[in-house]
């Protein structure tokens, strides 16, 4: 593991250095995915990590973790709190006059609203943006588009969640953080196993091994994965 760990650590750094960049800011969301980029982190720039905290109507408990992490490993952080931004933007927005269901729709403008504030740090101190996410959600879009999945460099993006797991593990991430219901957070109750409708472990051993023993599942993984296709390349250009 440490073998993995010399090798997130030597890229992180060289694509900073390659950038011209003196460090590295991210979200913390006090969940699995953002404690790992944390750690990480710090151990490249210790001088030059800046976590930010960035609620928006968030759960209370998550708020603590994180920010008890950051006492832990004693990380630089700051907390910009984005819900009196987000709520006049949500009014300005709502469309009375069409019918139908804008949850999801309103949810992802937090992301987006919570990218815009990692760069604008990220120009202040000429720092890249370092994404969370992992390759069991990017296979299947589980992100926002120019949100949380708008970074300069994603560490974690051909790790499994199983395999962050074991990476936290290994980092000495808080167990409660470990052991925690995976959510992003976007409304209350939200878990990203119930939003998608397929546990991690089934998606991991499908993008593991290709098959599962329930087709059913695994059909609405590949159509995840063929749907969301579009999230993981640039904008496409016509060919003439």
């Amino acid at each position: 593991m440490e073998t993995l760990v010399q090798k997130l650590c030597v890229w992180m750094e060289d694509k900073v250095n390659e950038a011209k960049a003196k460090g590295m800011v991210f979200g913390l969301s006090g969940g699995l995915d953002s404690a790992v980029v944390a750690a990480l982190s710090i151990r490249i720039f210790p001088q030059n990590t800046l976590a930010i905290i960035i609620p928006c109507h968030s759960i209370e408990a998550d708020i603590n973790d994180a920010l008890d992490f950051v006492n832990k490993f004693n990380i630089s952080c700051k907390i910009i709190d984005i819900s009196k931004v987000y709520d006049p933007f949500i009014h300005l927005l709502n469309d009375k006059e069409n019918e139908g269901s804008f949850k999801l729709a309103e949810a992802n403008i937090k992301p987006r609203l919570r990218m815009t504030t990692l760069y604008y740090f990220a120009n202040r101190l000429n720092y890249l943006v370092v994404g969370t996410g992992n390759k069991s959600e990017l296979m299947i879009g589980y992100f926002t588009k120019y949100g949380d999945g708008g970074a300069d460099i994603l560490p974690l993006s051909n790790l499994l969640k199983s395999q962050v797991r074991e990476l936290a593990e290994y980092l000495g991430i808080p167990k409660k953080i470990i052991n925690k219901p995976p959510s992003a957070g976007l409304w209350k109750g939200q878990t990203d196993e119930k939003e998608i409708g397929i546990s991690y472990k089934q998606l991991d051993e499908y993008l593991r091994t290709e098959k599962l023993n329930n087709k059913v599942i695994e059909q609405k993984i590949q159509n995840k994965i063929t749907k969301s296709a579009h999230k993981r390349t640039a904008p496409a250009k016509p060919p003439f």
